[in-house]
Formats: structure tokens, C-alpha cells, sequence
């Protein structure tokens, strides 16, 4: 929601503030995550590297976040018309879904962990069908698992920031039950479905990476 001047200097003031504030952070994030994911192609192309199956259930996460998404919109449509009600239930499930995502996710690592892919573990350590790219003549058997950390890596600090974004949605949350949101002020559930629509992109992006960059 753009800035709107209500007869305080003030309030213009901090509106402005909070939302490019926002947007400096988000900023910040995508260059963590370019560096990461070019980090992850420059490392690829030195080889010693493997390429495993990513776990089924990532499937369910995406899904899940996509409709997070969706409801969060539905909750910022909801409360421009008034509709209170409806605003409540969106957000409701906004919080459900993104909480699923979450628990999919762990899921999804547990999932890696029994196929042998740890954090900071080995060729040898793999139980699952993978490639193995070389660099010379190693064996692959003394190589540690590099693709593995990086996995980690990448998904591990897209889940800090989500639950990151739990916790603005659970403010959001606790002032909707307060009955602070109106058609004329809704600026607090707009600024966290800013935040929240860049997260499911930028999961969507990652996962889009992890498929096709391998």
C-alpha cells in the first residue's frame, strides 16, 4: 500500500520508512541468494560434485507456500472491502500453510537423511542413486559431499527468513484479533504480503535452481 499523507507529517513519515525499509531487506536478500546460487555453479564446474534426486516432498512445500500466498492475497483483498470475517479466516490459513511448509520441509530433510545426505558428510556416506562428477582421479569414496552442504545451505536460510515472516504474520495476527485493521488501515497485513509473496517466489526460484541447475 503506497504512503498516504493523513494530515500528520509524522505518520507520513514512519509509513514511508517501514516500507522501504522492507524493501532495502528484501534487496539484501536476493544478493545472499545470487551469491549463493552462483556460488553453487562456479562450485559445480570444478567437479567433485554429485548430483542426487531432491526429496520427493519438496513437491508438498511448494505447493503448500504457493497457497499461503494465495490466501494471504485473499486476506488483503478481504479487509480493502471490509470484510472482516473473511479477512480473519484468510490469515488463519495463511499461517497454516506456512507453518506446513516448514514442517514439509523438515520433512524433506529427513528424507535426505536417510538417503545418506548430510550437511557436512561424504560420497561414501550416500545411500541413494546419484552421479558422481570428477575432477581427475580421485576416488569418489574419499570426497567429501559438497552438493549436500550446499543443499542445506540454501534451504536452511530460506527457512530462517520464513519463519521470519511467521513471526510478522503472527503480529498481524494478534492485531487483527485486536481489531485493528479496517479498509482504512491496513497497512501492516500489506507490508507482510510483500514480504510474504517474495518469499514464495524466491522458494519457487531456488527450487527451479536445485531442478534444472545440476
Amino acid at each position: 500500500m503506497a504512503a498516504t499523507y493523513t494530515g500528520s507529517p509524522q505518520r507520513y513519515e514512519r509509513v514511508s520508512t517501514r516500507k522501504f525499509m522492507l524493501w532495502l531487506g528484501i534487496v539484501s536478500i536476493v544478493m545472499l541468494f545470487a551469491g549463493l546460487t552462483s556460488a553453487y555453479i562456479v562450485r559445480q564446474g570444478e567437479g567433485k560434485w554429485v548430483n542426487f534426486e531432491l526429496p520427493s516432498l519438496f513437491m508438498v512445500s511448494t505447493t503448500l507456500i504457493v497457497l499461503s500466498s494465495v490466501t494471504l492475497q485473499w486476506a488483503l483483498i478481504s479487509v480493502k472491502k471490509n470484510n472482516l470475517g473473511r479477512m480473519n479466516l484468510a490469515l488463519v490459513l495463511t499461517a497454516v500453510f506456512g507453518l506446513g511448509f516448514v514442517l514439509f520441509q523438515y520433512l524433506s530433510w529427513k528424507q535426505l537423511v536417510g538417503g545418506g545426505i548430510y550437511f557436512v558428510g561424504a560420497v561414501k556416506d550416500i545411500n541413494m542413486n546419484y552421479q558422481y562428477i570428477k575432477a581427475g582421479t580421485e576416488n569418489p569414496a574419499d570426497v567429501q559431499n559438497v552438493a549436500g552442504s550446499f543443499l542445506y545451505a540454501i534451504t536452511g536460510l530460506h527457512i530462517a527468513h520464513v519463519l521470519g515472516g511467521l513471526i510478522a504474520l503472527t503480529v498481524v495476527l494478534w492485531r487483527a484479533a485486536l481489531k485493528k485493521y479496517s479498509v482504512s488501515n491496513y497497512e501492516g497485513i500489506s507490508l507482510c504480503a510483500i514480504y510474504w509473496h517474495f518469499l514464495d517466489g524466491l522458494w519457487i526460484y531456488l527450487y527451479l535452481f536445485l531442478i534444472f541447475i545440476r
